[in-house]
């Protein structure tokens, strides 16, 4: 079946490509026809969003709580998250930091065509300086209900951390909820099956939107900084994949096989809380225990954007060169260290790096209305840094897992069902040995 679904995908993708453009030379773009066709494809695309967006807060909430249930003793979860935070600051150094030295190494903001965009202040409209306490302040939920219903994960997260380590602190009183959550994150998973045979619609109408709106012409026009950008992105991925195969040798490219059919999904819909369900799925199968990924994964979404940190590094200093602004060292690590800040908590909304690059404009008194600069490529743009963003966050949780030693052999890539959580009930070392030995019978070894 998967096997399959990623062929379909990738015939959406051209499909989505040929149509859309098949569209935008035979309508004209203020026509009635030419609107309906458009929201419709939007809608195709639009449907699956929402329908991913079902199963993201149940879906965190519950992979955490049993994650943390599972590991029993307070020092692996420290020890775990202690790796893991070392590993996303490391990481999003290297990518703030690789595209301040890309796009300083390209210039591909000069002579970008910034007097055609007299308008653009009109169209984004309001920009709201960013506020560091009120990031901090926003990090902590006053109402978890509320957390869930907006699909705001840093706010999931910390609620599920709560609720795991208070559920891990019961012991037995707290393992009927740990049980609970374990069924919940079966069901999650269940219905993901059902909603991914829907992706390759839904890849078609978001690809043929695009297309059909802007056409190719647009890729012609700015070339040059789709192609460096994209240089830059591979170059990204070089360095994090060479970081992982430090850790995991040739499995490597065992794990770049089994992340393509979430990475894909990724590029074509530009969100990465579209591929999160399928990632836990694929990370199961390459044989990362669900008490890693529960935790380490939604950590990684909010923590751990590899990509969007280097588009809105390359973006806002492209804009200050198309400006003619010239940025001294200082101020550019200072934007850098902004962005870090700034940057946590956007992958559950397509294109939401826009809000942060305007933000960032504005702190440091650089012309806002440069975002229309990119906003015609905006979304070829999104697709690379939001696939870049998957392989990221699939990377930093195998090699924390074979970092603790726990990373199991890989099960067939395309088994019709991947394996569940252990049920183990929350806390005891006994609890965690039956749940251990009865994965050990499904791998046999560890690697």
């Amino acid at each position: 079946m998967d096997k399959r679904l990623t062929l379909w995908i990738l015939a959406g993708m051209i499909l989505g490509v040929a149509v859309g453009y098949a569209v935008h030379v035979s309508f004209a773009q203020d026509s009635t026809q030419f609107e309906y066709i458009t929201k419709t494809f939007k809608l195709l695309s639009d449907i699956f969003l929402n329908l991913i967006k079902l199963l993201v807060a149940p879906l965190i909430l519950s992979t955490i709580v049993v994650g943390i249930a599972h590991m029993g003793d307070s020092s692996a979860l420290g020890r775990i998250g202690f790796r893991a935070i070392t590993w996303f600051i490391i990481a999003s150094f290297i990518s703030i930091g690789l595209g301040l030295l890309m796009v300083n190494f390209f210039q591909p903001g000069i002579g970008a065509p910034v007097d055609s965009i007299g308008n653009a202040a009109a169209t984004i409209g309001e920009v709201k300086k960013l506020d560091f306490w009120e990031f901090i302040l926003s990090i902590f939920p006053k109402n978890a209900f509320e957390a869930m219903a907006t699909n705001n994960i840093l706010q999931i997260l910390v609620f599920s951390l709560f609720a795991g380590i208070a559920l891990s602190a019961l012991g037995e009183k707290g393992a009927p909820l740990v049980r609970g959550a374990e069924s919940l994150a079966e069901m999650m998973l269940q219905i993901t099956h059902y909603v991914m045979r829907y992706a390759p619609v839904a890849v078609f109408g978001a690809l043929a939107a695009v297309v059909s709106k802007s056409g190719l012409a647009i890729l012609a026009t700015y070339l040059e900084l789709v192609t460096e950008f994209y240089l830059s992105l591979g170059l990204l991925w070089v360095i994090l994949l060479s970081i992982g195969a430090i850790f995991l040798g040739r499995r490597i490219w065992t794990l770049i096989r089994y992340i393509r059919e979430p990475m894909l999904i990724a590029f074509s819909t530009a969100s990465s809380e579209a591929a999160l369900p399928k990632l836990f799925e694929q990370l199961d199968r390459f044989g990362v225990p669900r008490r890693i990924s529960g935790f380490m994964l939604p950590l990684g979404y909010s923590f751990n954007l590899d990509g969007s940190m280097m588009y809105m590094s390359f973006a806002t200093i492209f804009i200050a060169q198309a400006y003619g602004i010239d940025l001294s060292i200082g101020t550019q690590i200072l934007i850098l260290l902004t962005l870090m800040i700034s940057s946590k908590g956007v992958a559950a909304v397509p294109r939401a790096s826009l809000v942060v690059i305007t933000g960032t404009l504005a702190m440091f008194d650089l012309p806002v209305e440069g975002v229309a600069l990119i906003l015609a490529i905006d979304q070829f743009l999104d697709m690379g840094r939001t696939a870049t963003n998957v392989v990221g966050n699939a990377v930093a949780t195998s090699v924390i897992t074979k970092w603790e030693g726990m990373l199991e052999v890989e099960q067939p890539e395309y088994s019709e069902t991947p394996h569940a959580p252990a049920h183990t009930p929350a806390g005891g070392k006994a609890g965690l040995d039956l749940a251990e030995n009865k994965v050990t019978k499904k791998r046999s070894t560890k690697v």
